[in-house]
This record gives C-alpha cells, structure tokens and sequence, in this order.
C-alpha cells in the first residue's frame, strides 16, 4: 500500500509531464551537476600555476584538489539525509549559493591556506548539489522518463569533467588562475535563480511528525570517511586502521538510533546493496584510466601535454555523447539488463588495455577508452535510474547520497591503489586487474539480477512500511 507521500509525490509527477516546467526544473538541475563536476575538473589543471604563484611544492597545492574532494566524500550522505529532513529544495538552493559564495572567496584568496579552506567549503557546497540533485529527479520528472533524467545529469556530468581542463587552460592562459574559481560566480548564480523559480517547493510537515537528525551517526561517518581518503591519499596505515575501527562504532551507532543516518534495513536489500558495491568497482576502474593514461601518453606513447589533454577528453566527451541516449535506451529495454550491458563494454576495453601494445598508437589507445567511456556511461545511467525509480520520496536524498558517496570512494580507491598498481607493475597488469574488477561486478550484477527475480526498472524500495 502506497503513503500518502508517495500518491502526492506521483500525482506531482503527472502535473509535471503535462506542463513545461519540469523542463526548466532539469536545467536547473542539469546546471547544477555541471558546476559540480567542473569545480572537481577544472582545478586540477591550475596546481603548476598555483604552486608559482604561492611558491608552494606540489604536495601542498595538491590540498587545492584534496580538500574539494575531501569535504564531498565525508559528508555528501549526511547532506542527502538531511534533505529528506528540512526539505530538499531549502537545503539545495543552501548548497548552490555556499558553492558560488566559495568560488568568489576562492578567486580572491590572498594565500594558500585560504584558498584551500575555500575550496573545502566549495566542496561542502557542491557535495549537497550532487546529492539533491539526483533525488530531485522522483519530483520533477514522471517515472517513465527517469532513465532520460538521469541521462541528461550523466551528460552534464561528464561536460563538466571533459571541459575543465581545457576551459581552464584557456581562463589561466587568458586571465589568470583566479579566473578558474571566479567563472563559476555567474553560472552559480544563474542556477540559484532556475532552482527558486522552478523546483517544487517543499511539503511543509509538523515539527514532531519529522525524523530526528542524526548527530552521532553524521561524525562518525564523516571522520571514517575522512580517515578513509587521508589513508589512500596519504599511505598512512594507521589512519586504514582507524576507519576499519570507525566503520564498526557507525555500524553500533546505527543499529541503537532511534532515526539513523543510514538505516542497516537498506543493506538487507540485494539490488540495492549490489548497485552499491557496482558502483564502487566500476568507479575504481574509470580512475584507473584517467590516472594511468596520462603517464602512457606521455612516457610510452611520448606525446607533448598540449596533446595528451586533448587526448584525455576524449573519454569524457564519448561519455557526453553517449548518456542521454543510453538514458532513452535504459527506459524501453530496462535498468538491469543495460547495467550488465555497461558493464560488458567495461570489461571488454580493460581486456584490451592489458594486451595493448606501444606500437598501435594513439588510435590503438583510444579505441577501447571509448568503449570503457561508453559502457560506463550505460552502466551509470541504468545503475542510478534503477537505484531511484522505486525509492520512498523521504528516502531519497540519503539515497541519493549512499550512491554518489560509493562513486567517490571508487575514486579514491582507484587513485591511489591502482595508481600504486600502475607503478609497481606497469599497463598491462593494471587493466588486467582492472578487468577482473569488471567482471565481479557484472557476477555482482548478474546475481542481483536473479536474486530479483526479472528485470524489474527498479530497486524495491526500503525499508517498507
């Protein structure tokens, strides 16, 4: 029997297929994971010029990158939670107008330390965008189409990501490195005004009828997780110990709260518990590739940076091409069976990658990137429509969140423990490894697949009540 929320939440989606304003609510959307994705890009190509301009050493601008991704990973489930609590729209335009702030504060940053303590909070700002901006999906499009919605968030995704490099080698050459945080001012802005304009507005629910916050769960989680990240960043094995340790005090955390941050109920669900893990595995892997790739352009294929960058954006750009369509595609054939295909097309160009050769060139290189670029694409897409198909309107932002914190400790794990790979053992044993990876999630998935009993577009949703 469905809840009262979930009818309202249904018959606004039927509201919305029936008026263009679901469409300016995805450019909403849309805008925001595009600056999400670009302030994670864009900086990356700025740490040369920052580490002149502040006559600071590699180590200490990498904390440029470090704290934006820091401050996403350890909170971003907390963020979406919270969403479900006080209302996604309220908490939303928070995080749209934290980022934009951030930027200004990051472009004007007298010394370093500033800077990087601006881009913490930029990543705070981002990591709420990220969350609420799947979880709006459920509000604003009717389910038939959330494979096409989160297309679309795939694409601007991967547009941010292909664009930040070469949009900030050109801001940098042109205007200066400050420019690189300061181009976001007038896009976040812009965002600011569709979301208000556009995005439904929160149910106003009594105070004693909403779930309490979890505060304890919130810190124990966030200083996990920053443990986490710091010990694959860092190589620091205590820290490794330490978040083992604190992943064992949330678990107790959890099980005695009376609303927690993340209810254990959601693990006993096999298709979610398994997209969960996919997305990890599968994150890992794409790292791999834009880690690796540089090195192999550069070293192996001896190819000048100019070059390799451009060589790089290839990936992100097939990625672009490819989400909206295969958003399209998951809603006619189904989330389940176009993650295994996804995930085959993952598999195939890592299998290539570990026999590949330096004599096939750049073309022989690129080849399998686009097919790993693709299937990933696919799989995503199909991976994410069906995570938030069927979930309960009150569950999605911490939904939302557990998917997008899974991507990002794939990311983690892929740069530093295939990095580590890469230098110990070279190409061919990385994607080969990174091969074996793929195929335990499509195992993964093929057994959800089963254990589901079809190929339902969907998660079934938890915990029911």
């Amino acid at each position: 029997m469905k809840s009262p929320s979930a009818g309202q939440d249904e018959a606004a989606a039927r509201s919305a297929e029936r008026t263009p304003t679901h469409r300016w609510a995805l450019a909403a959307l849309s805008l925001s994971m595009l600056l999400s994705s670009l302030g994670t890009s864009i900086a990356n190509v700025g740490l040369p010029t920052l580490a002149q301009a502040f006559s600071a050493s590699f180590q200490e601008v990498q904390w440029v990158v470090l704290a934006y991704l820091l401050a996403i990973t350890t909170v971003i489930v907390s963020v979406g939670r919270l969403g479900d609590i006080i209302g996604r729209r309220r908490l939303l335009l928070a995080g749209i107008s934290l980022f934009t702030a951030a930027s200004v504060l990051c472009g004007v940053a007298p010394t370093l330390g500033l800077l990087i303590a601006a881009r913490a909070a930029q990543g705070l700002g981002a990591a709420i965008m990220m969350a609420l901006t799947m979880a709006f999906v459920g509000e604003t499009v009717p389910k038939a189409k959330t494979g096409s919605a989160m297309g679309l968030l795939g694409t601007m995704s991967a547009i941010g990501t292909a664009l930040g490099p070469s949009l900030g080698g050109a801001l940098i050459s042109g205007l200066g490195w400050r420019s690189i945080f300061l181009v976001n001012a007038p896009l976040g802005i812009a965002t600011l005004l569709l979301a208000y304009r556009y995005l439904p507005v929160d149910r106003h629910e009594p105070k004693a009828d909403r779930p309490g916050f979890d505060h304890v769960g919130t810190l124990l989680l966030a200083l996990t997780l920053a443990a986490y990240a710091l010990a694959m960043t860092m190589g620091r094995g205590t820290l490794l110990l330490a978040a083992a340790f604190g992943v064992g005090l949330f678990v107790l955390a959890e099980a005695r709260a009376a609303s927690p941050l993340v209810p254990l109920a959601m693990f006993r669900e096999p298709a979610l518990s398994a997209s969960l893990a996919m997305s990890t595995l599968v994150s890992t892997v794409m790292m791999t590739t834009l880690v690796v790739g540089p090195f192999y352009l550069s070293r192996t294929l001896g190819l000048e940076e100019a070059l390799v960058g451009l060589v790089m954006s290839v990936g992100p750009l097939a990625a672009a091409l490819t989400s909206a369509p295969a958003g399209r595609i998951t809603d006619r054939f189904g989330a389940q069976r176009m993650t295994i295909v996804g995930l085959i097309g993952i598999a195939a160009g890592s299998f290539v990658l570990s026999m590949l050769s330096a004599a096939v060139g750049i073309l022989g290189y690129l080849a399998p990137i686009v097919v790993i670029t693709v299937g990933y694409a696919v799989f995503q897409t199909a991976n994410n429509t069906a995570v938030m198909t069927d979930i309960r309107p009150d569950q999605r932002g911490v939904t939302s969140g557990m998917l997008n914190l899974s991507r990002n400790l794939g990311l983690v794990t892929g740069t530093s423990v295939m990095g580590a790979v890469f230098a110990l053992a070279g190409m061919r044993v990385t994607f080969a490894v990174a091969a074996i990876l793929i195929v335990v999630a499509t195992a993964i998935a093929v057994g959800s697949r089963a254990l589901g009993g079809g190929d339902s577009s969907g998660v079934s949703g938890w915990p029911r009540t």
